[in-house]
């Protein structure tokens, strides 16, 4: 199984970066898919904290939405929280872990249709593309060509 990745970055509202990337490796299961795409996503996320840090910003929270709940246990507890079914995951894949005992990252459950970012690796119509593209874009639901 190979996925895609997607993470996004908001200030409030509106999307301040995004990010959509085929993962360079195979994985197992969408658990592990989901690991790895924190992984690849996660140095580019702590970077932005920094940076903003650096320009006198008080980031308070600094929120991972993620919408598989095996997926968070294991980002969580690291292998404490591994079975059968996930112990050939790589130990380098747990550097969220370190991140969230640190408490610079906190991993938070969000519902499958309330992840905008997903519009950037799923395909959407209708509703919930404007309402996905409402969030990235920072623009009305109904927004068109023609409303400008």
């Amino acid at each position: 199984m190979r996925g895609h990745t997607g993470a996004g970055l908001t200030l409030g509202e509106g999307a301040a970066i995004t990010l959509c990337m085929k993962q360079k490796m195979n994985t197992r299961s969408s658990t592990e898919t989901e690991i790895v795409g924190v992984h690849d996503a996660l140095p580019t996320i702590l970077w932005s904290v920094h940076f903003l840090r650096a320009q006198g910003f008080d980031v308070k929270h600094t929120i991972l939405k993620q919408d598989n709940q095996s997926a968070i246990l294991l980002e969580v507890n690291g292998r404490s929280s591994s079975s059968k079914r996930t112990k050939h995951i790589e130990q380098r894949f747990f550097y969220i872990t370190d991140q969230v005992e640190k408490g610079l990252v906190k991993i938070e459950h969000e519902y499958t249709d309330k992840m905008w970012i997903d519009v950037m690796t799923k395909p959407k119509q209708g509703m919930a593309f404007r309402v996905d593209r409402s969030k990235v874009m920072g623009c009305p639901i109904d927004y068109t060509e023609e409303s400008i």
